[in-house]
């Protein structure tokens, strides 16, 4: 995630098979500027943050009225899309380490492109099915390709980098919505499609622009893993499927961070099934929707304070917005039924969800950053994000029935997770690291 996110990390036995970044020869070409790739990956964001919020938010709706599709069939094949991406972040996030970062994103914004693109034309299940296969994989790409950037500045600048690039997201969740909703108003679905595609579109080519810079885009990307290739947004490596097993088997093999991404894992469970719990507690659509702004103000204000101080790399701050999760959910335990009581208590717990999401998604990018070794950040992400998508969709599918068991099984269900964050919060343990990496000269 992520965080959104240079030494490697540790588990006692003696270090095989990484690169040292200090001993590494030297990249041919020029180093592409700290704030260039910072200013590329924010501006990305915020594009297709945009068209992304704008469509997926009146997608449902369309297929579901428009086309005429049960709403059964509607979630399962969305269901698909989420289970897709997230069991291929591992081998995906792993290929990014080998064809580069900055080529990985571009190929992850034209996939978008082509899927959103498709969703306009959509007029069966088929198509419909094709279209969130592209957007998983164009998605499973996308987010390794552009935390991959922002782990591979220098320092000084990666937490307020990665601070901008959350806070672009969050602002792309406030406001897109509102700007799907005129498309719909002004041109119609077909509309909205072709403006979310020319998002994606904008994403790809500021990503190309990275991509004929010559010299690696981040200092994670130096050298390969494998044989001292250059993999960066430049490096000529080609896909080769050996080096890809190989940054899995690494990862793998890595018991400190494996077992960190184990315990870790409910994280995207307790910072995402909010968007479902809050609509099955009986909160209407105007409220609902003025809670997730909320959320996303939240987010987004409190990336300063995490970026300042380098707070991001401190142990207490994962736990402290796991905390904050479990408190959310055990403030929509005992919703008034109307009223300004019901206000109030909906007000903080979407302030606690913010906060959650905020302090969760800038802490582990840093431990993912701190702990990759040269030229794996992909597959160590990836691997994160896969074990958080397994955990996050078990969990969703228990809870499920609980909510529809009554409000004793909606309350069993939101204590379960309020638990479930408490002894996640107690289990989790920052991986140790051993060796540093010399930074690249900028």
């Amino acid at each position: 995630m992520t965080s959104p996110r240079a030494e490697s990390a540790s588990s006692g036995r003696p270090s095989t098979g990484r690169a040292a970044t200090a001993g590494a020869p030297a990249p041919r070409g020029r180093a592409v500027p700290d704030r260039r790739v910072i200013a590329i990956v924010v501006g990305t964001s915020l594009a297709i943050s945009l068209g992304y919020y704008a469509m997926m938010a009146h997608l449902v709706a369309h297929l579901h009225r428009d086309l005429g599709m049960l709403a059964g069939t509607v979630t399962a094949v969305l269901g698909v899309r989420v289970a897709v991406q997230y069991m291929l972040f591992l081998p995906v996030g792993a290929l990014t380490d080998v064809i580069g970062p900055a080529r990985a994103g571009a190929l992850a914004c034209a996939l978008r492109m082509a899927a959103f693109a498709l969703l306009g034309v959509t007029s069966g299940v088929g198509e419909l099915l094709c279209a969130v296969v592209v957007m998983a994989v164009g998605g499973a790409l996308f987010h390794p390709a552009a935390q991959s950037l922002l782990a591979g500045v220098a320092p000084a600048r990666r937490s307020r980098g990665f601070a901008a690039y959350l806070i672009t997201s969050e602002i792309g969740a406030v406001v897109g919505p509102p700007v799907g909703l005129l498309l719909l108003l002004t041109g119609g679905f077909g509309l909205l499609s072709a403006v979310t595609a020319g998002a994606w579109a904008v994403g790809a080519v500021l990503f190309m622009l990275l991509h004929r810079a010559p010299g690696p885009a981040s200092h994670t990307d130096t050298t390969s893993p494998v044989d001292g290739e250059a993999v960066a947004g430049t490096g000529a490596a080609r896909p080769d499927v050996r080096k890809i097993v190989a940054g899995v088997w690494a990862v793998l093999r890595d018991r400190g961070f494996l077992l960190f991404a184990l315990t870790a894992a409910p994280t995207t469970l307790l910072t995402t099934q909010v968007a479902t719990v809050v609509s099955l507690r009986g909160v209407d659509a105007g409220t609902t929707t003025l809670f997730f702004s909320a959320v996303a103000v939240t987010t987004a204000a409190i990336q300063p304070w995490c970026a300042a101080a380098r707070r991001g790399e401190r142990p207490w701050l994962l736990k402290s917005g796991l905390l904050c999760a479990g408190g959310g959910y055990l403030m929509l335990i005992a919703i008034p039924p109307a009223g300004a009581d019901r206000i109030a208590v909906l007000a903080v717990a979407a302030v606690l969800h913010g906060l959650a999401s905020g302090l969760t998604q800038a802490a582990l990018f840093q431990t993912v950053t701190r702990c990759a070794p040269s030229g794996r950040f992909g597959a160590y992400i990836g691997l994160l994000n896969f074990l958080s998508g397994v955990v996050a969709l078990a969990g969703s599918f228990a809870a499920g029935p609980l909510f529809d068991a009554g409000n004793r099984g909606a309350a069993t269900a939101l204590a379960g997770l309020g638990l479930v964050a408490a002894v996640t919060a107690a289990a989790v343990r920052l991986p140790h690291t051993r060796v540093a990496r010399a930074p690249s000269p900028r």
